[in-house]
Formats: structure tokens, sequence, C-alpha cells
């Protein structure tokens, strides 16, 4: 669902970075278990939401054969409404999502091959030695040359990649998804280049203090330093980042009620999440958007749902959101999500290893490049790896499908009995906020591999209406 860092630096920076449209989406939305948007766009900027993708990417996430119609028979729609069994919005929604993610898909590819083009820019224009000769002509010391090559190098690719970042909230203005003034977007840009330069100056200070010290396996050992650096900035992120683009209030503040509601749920599950865990986010400042998403972990593990849920959202509606979410934080699907992506970096910064010394030997001098450990090759690794994680948004988006159906399917489970009708608690709130947030009724399979990490619309809604084990005296996957 969605995370509140504007979007997706930390989670999706490593294909996103460079532009709006790939800094919007990426897993932690993976890792995002949360993003504000769909893969679409915030995944590209979130999909691998690890440190290093922050930083060194802070510049850079059918007519599918829709799910077939299903002989079960779907559980009884709550009082006066009607039994939804598959997505359907009114033909002129669908037509406008149609729209929308037509723009958001041409957003997608044309902003990653822009991204591609700045990091060229710079190479080509020998911005890399040029910054890094200023660095060593005002120090020696190599942590002195980070704190002036890093910050110039990082805002570079951030300000030449701006127009793809403007471009992304003018669709979301033009299609009614934003309500955020131009004067607030811009005092979050700056927020978040603010946050880009300080994690990314240390995370290239420790790239390449790796680098010097061991040419040959600088991959693995930064990798080695990645893995607890992605973990603090997991646990960090709704503690000091989150909070410097939303506001955030405790559920039982406002609705005292559906904390109520809230703990049955809970004690179903066999959990205890305490209330003060469970938090309200002001997204109706910035989007029209229903949305909740779970981040943290340990200390700082929490669930946030946002106020538009709450606004448009029934209550009922709300406990099934709820469930998911709950779903997510006791499957564990966050440590999960940060041991898989840790082994899909570790590939990637392989693979970088072996193809960038080639790279520099046949255009090193001509790029005034001396050798990898030269500050000036950050643009070329960025890059690389701007291209590798591109190609391998499939696979991201695959990984984050996988979590989001189970997590629907404790959603069910965990409501079964304590809301009347769950089923249709459920599909009706797809439905509703399939229609808000310009769900595609039909997306194809190319459309879902590349930018769907949540099931599409259809599957969700079809699979909510007519998952029933207990019908069968069954009992549910995850709660009894």
């Amino acid at each position: 669902m969605a995370s509140a860092f504007p979007q997706g630096v930390l989670s999706g920076i490593l294909v996103g970075g460079l532009n709006a449209a790939h800094a919007r989406y990426a897993v932690i939305s993976l890792l995002r278990l949360h993003t504000k948007r769909n893969w679409t766009r915030r995944n590209p900027l979130l999909l691998v939401t690890a440190i290093f993708a922050v930083v060194l990417f802070a510049g850079i996430v059918t007519n599918a054969q829709p799910v077939p119609a299903s002989t079960d028979t779907a559980a009884a729609a709550p009082s006066g409404e009607t039994i939804i069994t598959e997505y359907s919005p009114p033909p002129a929604l669908a037509a406008k999502a149609e729209a929308y993610r037509g723009a958001l898909h041409t957003h997608f590819f044309a902003g990653t091959l822009y991204a591609w083009l700045v990091l060229l820019v710079v190479l080509f224009w020998g911005l890399g030695p040029k910054y890094r000769d200023w660095a060593e002509r005002a120090s020696s010391r190599r942590f002195v040359q980070v704190l002036i090559y890093a910050p110039l190098m990082l805002l570079t690719v951030s300000v030449l990649s701006l127009p793809t970042s403007i471009w992304d909230q003018m669709l979301e203005l033009n299609f009614g998804r934003s309500v955020q003034h131009w004067a607030a977007w811009w005092s979050d840009w700056l927020t978040s280049q603010i946050v880009m330069l300080i994690v990314g100056t240390l995370v290239v200070w420790i790239l390449y203090a790796v680098i010097r010290r061991n040419p040959r396996r600088w991959w693995f050992y930064f990798w080695l330093t990645s893995v607890p650096l992605i973990a603090l900035t997991f646990f960090l992120q709704p503690l000091i980042v989150d909070p410097l683009f939303f506001k955030f209030k405790p559920l039982a503040e406002n609705h005292p009620q559906l904390v109520e509601q809230v703990e049955q749920v809970v004690h179903h599950g066999g959990m205890d999440i305490p209330p003060d865990r469970i938090f309200e986010m002001n997204a109706s400042t910035k989007t029209t958007e229903l949305n909740a998403y779970v981040t943290g972990f340990g200390a700082s593990k929490r669930a946030v749902l946002w106020d538009t849920l709450l606004l448009k959202a029934t209550p009922q509606e709300a406990l099934f959101v709820f469930g998911h979410e709950m779903g997510h934080y006791v499957l564990l699907h966050v440590p999960q999500l940060i041991a898989i992506i840790s082994l899909i970096l570790l590939v990637l910064f392989f693979i970088s290893y072996k193809l960038v010394g080639g790279i520099l030997a046949r255009w090193g001098a001509a790029w005034k490049i001396r050798s990898i450990d030269d500050w000036a090759s950050l643009p070329l690794l960025m890059l690389l790896l701007s291209v590798l994680a591109f190609l391998a948004t499939p696979l991201f988006n695959a990984i984050g499908r996988h979590y989001e159906h189970e997590a629907d399917r404790y959603g069910i489970e965990v409501i079964h009995g304590i809301v009347p009708n769950a089923n249709q608690v459920a599909a009706h709130y797809f439905e509703k906020s399939g229609e808000i947030n310009l769900n595609e009724a039909n997306p194809s399979e190319w459309v879902k591999i590349w930018f769907y990490d949540h099931p599409t619309r259809p599957e969700r809604v079809h699979f909510v209406a007519t998952y029933d084990p207990w019908t069968n005296g069954e009992k549910g996957k995850y709660v009894p």
C-alpha cells in the first residue's frame, strides 16, 4: 500500500531516484508494502528501496485476461448494496483510468530513458572529473572530498531530473489525484533533496572506502555493509523521515470506536498491536487516493491509515484494510522483503562489478575516470545499477504481488466472524478505492508484469468476493 516518504525515495530510489516517475514508486513500497501510488510511477522510485538505492539513485520503481468469473457463490452483500464478484467501474471512470494509466506507462518508460540520458550527459560533459578536481584541490582528506563531491554530483543529477518530477505532478493534478499546490510540492522536493544529500553522501563515502580497500571484492563487502543500512533505514524512516512530509496522530484521537473494533480484529488474529502503534496520516492535504500501509520494524513498526480512507470508506471497510495491513505485520513481510531485496542487491552489485571494468577500459580515458575508486566513476555506477534495476522490475513486482495477495487473504480471514458479510465488504472497498484511485479495469498481462506490484484490481475484487474456505468446513490459511 503506501509509504509516507515522498514517494518512495527510500523505497524505490534505485530505479526511480533519477526521475519522478521512478521516484514515486518503488519495494518498499516494495518496500512499499506501502507506496502511495502504484509501481507505475512511484515504484520506480521504490524499486530497490535500499539505502544504496536511496542515494546512488537519488537522481535516477492487460487486457490481461480478465480473471474469469467463478462459479463459487459470493457472500451476501451488505444490506442494500449490490453483490460484487468482478471489478466493473462505470464506463466514464474506466475510460478515465485507461487514459491516466496510459499516461503513467508512457511517463515510466520516457522517464527511465531520460534518467539514463541525464547520467550519460554527466559522463560525457565530464562533470564527475570536474567535481572531483574541485574536491581534491580543496583537501587531501577523502572524507572532506566526499563532503564536496557527493552533494555536488547528487544534486546535479536531481536538478537535471526535475522535468520528469514536474511532469509527474502535472499528471496527478490533471487527473484529479493530487490536491497539492505547487508551493507545497516544491517544499517537499527541497526537503527530500536535503534528506537525499545527507544519506547519499554517507553511502557514497562508505562505497568508495570499500572500493579502495578491496577493488576486486568491493561488490560483496559493500553489500555486507548495505544490509544493516537497509534495516536501519526501515527502522528510522517512520520515526524521522515520514514526519517531514505528513502529520501523524494516534487513530484513537479522532476514531476511538474504530480503535475498539480494531482491537477485536487484533485479538482474533492472536496478536497484540498496541493502539499507540496505529496512526492516522493527513494524506488529504496532498492526494485523493485511499490507502494505508505498515512500516518500520521492532520499536518503530506501525500501521498507518490515511485520513482519505477514514473519510470515504465505511468503518467495516476500514477494518478490512487494517486487517490487510495487520497481515503484513503478522506474517513478517517487512523482514522477509529486507532479506529478499538484500539478496537481489548482491546480484546487481556483482553484475555491476563485472561490467564496470570493461567499460572503464573502453571509455574511461575519454571520460577522464582514472579507475573504479575514482570519485568520478559514481555516475557510471549509478547508470549501471539503474539499468539493472530497471530490468529487474518484473521480478520486484512479482514479489510484491505475492505478498499483497497473501495480505488480502489474511485481511479476509482476520475479520471473518467480526464484520458481517466480510467478503462483500472487502469487494466493495476494492471497487470504491479502484474507482477513486483510477485503477484499470482490464490491464494486460504485459502491463501487469511491468507496472503492478499489487495484484490487479480485477484480481483483488474477484478473490476477496469468492474466497470462502469456511463454507466447506475448512479453516483459513492464517487465521483459524
